[in-house]
């Protein structure tokens, strides 16, 4: 499944068969393909398209931009890029926890007893982390001196009831800028339907691969990653060819829904 469209109010998927060019791509309705028992097909087409209208592609997944984002959590190369997990202490394994979980910069951070296995300075550091990113944390913790330095508010279990001391306050968000909307004026009929599968109906989906090296096993500059995004998303095979060096008349393994150029 390649991607899909809103059409007469009926949403419909674009299938890529093996071994067929892609003009000869056919579109069928969701109800024809849940018919041919494709219904866990159809469910990560529709996560995906939703992920990347929420904005959770935003940031590319290369080993640099990666290593970037485990530095600010205090692993450093030798454990992120060259370490293993199993490799990991209690502690690194807390802030590689905590690194994934902000990855895309959520508004709302949920923290089961953060604290295990931190030392005393990496808990400063990520109370201090959480405070200047301005979110909204939702902490279940028995260390008052650390959840007391980042929320306002607490909630005391005890003896069969809640007790709450405090009040939160709002906090101004410090995340990348979302995606702007690319359509508002969708009907409302296709918006039912919309809502049902998640994400923006005519999305690119699953049609062109991500890509972190050229024709010719080079590694991409971060500016040749972000026009490749962009090309992508308009389906600009031509660019994209260019952007990934690609000779006319090759295929590129691994990219082979780019043609030959031809």
């Amino acid at each position: 499944i390649w991607s899909r469209r809103m059409c007469a109010g009926i949403l419909e998927y674009e299938i890529k068969k093996v071994n067929v060019r892609e003009k000869d791509n056919v579109y069928m309705s969701r109800e024809e393909l849940l018919a041919l028992g494709l219904e866990k097909w159809l469910k990560q087409t529709d996560e995906k398209i939703a992920a990347k209208e929420a904005g959770l592609d935003l940031r590319p997944v290369t080993t640099t931009e990666i290593q970037k984002h485990l530095d600010d959590f205090g692993l450093a190369q030798e454990f992120g890029t060259y370490g293993k997990i199993r490799g990991l202490s209690g502690g690194q394994k807390v802030k590689l926890v905590l690194a994934a979980a902000m990855w895309n910069c959520p508004h709302l951070l949920v923290l089961d007893e953060p604290t295990n296995y931190l030392d005393r300075e990496a808990l400063g550091a990520l109370s201090a982390a959480l405070n200047e990113w301005g979110g909204s944390v939702l902490m279940i913790s028995h260390n008052k001196q650390f959840y007391s330095s980042v929320c306002k508010e607490e909630w005391i279990v005890a003896d069969r009831a809640v007790t709450i001391q405090g009040v939160s306050d709002e906090r101004t968000m410090k995340v990348a800028k979302k995606k702007k909307a690319k359509d508002f004026a969708q009907q409302e009929d296709d918006a039912v339907i919309l809502e049902k599968a998640g994400g923006n109906v005519n999305a690119n989906g699953d049609k062109y691969k991500d890509a972190t090296t050229n024709f010719w096993g080079q590694s991409a500059s971060k500016k040749e990653l972000r026009n490749y995004e962009k090309a992508k998303k308009k389906g600009d095979v031509a660019r994209m060819r260019e952007l990934l060096q690609i000779p006319k008349g090759k295929v590129m393994p691994g990219h082979e829904e780019l043609g030959n150029g031809n």
